[in-house]
Order: structure tokens, then sequence, then C-alpha cells
């Protein structure tokens, strides 16, 4: 037996051996291209360190940065006919469903759902732009109406971060139909009286702009987001002429009067307070009394059961100084 060829060298190639790498490690910044650790940047509420460029989010990561200690109850929402008009492109609409459902994890493409955000009990919704691009169909429609009736049933301002590329081709005048149902469910959210805040995010297009995404009482946008309608390219092949820079972006909208405010994404919780808050009647927010918004590092967030005709809970009384 040699036991130079059959022990020392497997040893000595064992040391040496490059190890292979997981490929989730380290995320790639689309604007700057700095490499980025994935526990770092998801620390930073996938932001990048680097350039502060804003990347995509789920809503349930999103949702445990907002609330209280990562918790919230998720609210059930209708259920629609599945593919009505038997839309078939490259694949069948159903197929694309269940690839889109894998890839995220999500059963559509938006999340509702309601819980506290610095003591103070809010309903929240918010888009998934992985999911089908974020697309309005009928699905969305029905989220923002439970969102609206479960705002006024609770009597709880409603904050909605939208992210979109507009309405559901696979689902035709159909999800055209979600922009008149979602504008009547804001109308009557507001004649009920609950705030309604609404939070950009890159990109937000097509019928979703031109709905329930500007009829916030408050419009927040995240920096450098696409806000709009029609997008730059088509825009200017119609007109042809040269856009201005930064053209339809977050901040050049609030300079034209658009937006009431640009907030980075690290400091939007504490924006939501204050202005949720402020637009309630009640006290400022102290930041000692305020419980932690995100859970243990890697820990995920537990939704509590479907709300079923819960009552609204009353905003705890802030502590005196």
């Amino acid at each position: 037996m040699n036991w130079i060829t059959n022990y020392m060298r497997p040893r000595i190639n064992s040391i040496f051996s490059r190890r292979e790498m997981p490929e989730n490690l380290w995320s790639k910044c689309d604007e700057c291209g700095t490499m980025l650790f994935h526990r770092e940047l998801s620390q930073n509420l996938n932001v990048c360190t680097s350039c502060g460029h804003h990347m995509n989010i789920a809503p349930r990561a999103r949702f445990q940065a907002l609330f209280d200690g990562g918790t919230f109850a998720e609210i059930t929402v209708p259920a629609p006919k599945t593919d009505p008009l038997h839309f078939r492109d490259q694949k069948r609409y159903p197929d694309r469903l269940k690839a889109a459902q894998k890839a995220t994890g999500e059963k559509e493409a938006m999340l509702v759902a309601t819980g506290e955000i610095g003591r103070t009990p809010i309903v929240a919704a918010a888009q998934d732009f992985s999911f089908m691009a974020g697309s309005m169909g009928m699905y969305v429609g029905n989220a923002i109406i439970a969102a609206a009736e479960t705002a006024v049933k609770m009597k709880r301002p409603l904050i909605l971060f939208s992210a979109a590329g507009g309405a559901r081709m696979q689902e035709g005048i159909l999800s055209l139909m979600q922009m008149p149902r979602t504008t009547v469910a804001i109308q009557m959210l507001k004649e009920a009286g609950p705030p309604y805040i609404v939070v950009l995010t890159h990109p937000t297009t097509g019928g979703v702009t031109a709905s329930y995404a500007m009829l916030g009482d408050v419009q927040i946008a995240e920096p450098n987001a696409l806000i709009c309608f029609a997008g730059p390219r088509v825009i200017e092949q119609t007109i042809r002429e040269k856009l201005p820079e930064g053209f339809q972006r977050a901040e050049y909208l609030l300079d034209h009067g658009m937006l009431d405010r640009v907030t980075p994404r690290p400091k939007m919780r504490d924006e939501l307070i204050t202005i949720t808050r402020m637009l309630l009647g009640l006290s400022p927010a102290i930041a000692g009394d305020l419980p932690p918004p995100t859970l243990t590092q890697n820990e995920p967030a537990t939704p509590k059961a479907p709300l079923a005709g819960a009552k609204a809970a009353k905003p705890e009384a802030p502590a005196k100084k």
C-alpha cells in the first residue's frame, strides 16, 4: 500500500482544492455594479450601501421592516376566476401564474395585512413587482377593495405600496375595469374618514398610476422611482423631442408638485409613523417608546390567522415625557 498516493495526496488535495461558494451569497447592484453581501443588503432593506440604489423588495420583507416586531395579520382576499379569457401567448396564462407563484412563494401580486407601526394600528397593502411585474389584474383589484373595506371597518389608516408595470394584459378588459373599481373603493375610504397614504416605488406605471396610486391624501415616493402612465421612451417617440434629464423620476415629480415627499426606504417607517399620527390627530411618537420593527436576522415573521370580523383596536396613548 502506497500511503503517499492513497492517503497524503487526497489529504493535500482536499486542503488546497477550491471550495464552491453558494451563488446567492452576493448580489450585484444594477446601478453601480458593486457586489453586496446578501446579509448586509437585506439588513439595509435591499438598498445599495454604496450608491443608495433602491432594489425591489418583496412585500413580506417590507412588512417585516414596517410593522412593530415584524409581525402582522394577513387579510384574506377573495380569489377571482382563473383565466376568464382563456388567454394564451407563448404560454398559457395559468402556467404563467404557476411559474410566478413558484418563483415568489406568493399567491398573487399584492399582499394585504394589518398590524401596528409605532403602536399605531394600520392596514397596509403592497404590490410585488417580482410577480408578473406587479401587474394589476382582478386579484389586485379585489385586494385593494378588501384593504379599503377593512380600513373602514376597523377605522384604521390605509398605507399602500405601489410597484407595477400596469394592467395585466392576460385579463384584457377585466384588468382595465380594476381602475374604476379601485377608484370607487378609495373614494369610499375617504368618505368614511381614515387617511390614505401612498408610497410609490420603482416602477409605478400604466393603469396603476392612472387610478389608486395617485389618489392618496399624502403621496410619498422612494428615491429615483419611475412614476408615469406612458414611459419616457414612448413619449420621446411620440413628440420627437428629447425629454429633460430625470423626467418622470420621483425627484422631478416632487419639484413639479406631484409628490409630497421623497424618502429613502430605511427612513420610511419613521416617516410613516410621523405622518400617520399627524393625520389621526395623535401626539408625536416618542422614539425610546417605539418597539423594534424587525425580527432577528433570517428569522421569518409568522403572520397571524386571517381576520374574521375583528374589532378595531384603539391606539395606545403615547408615554408622557
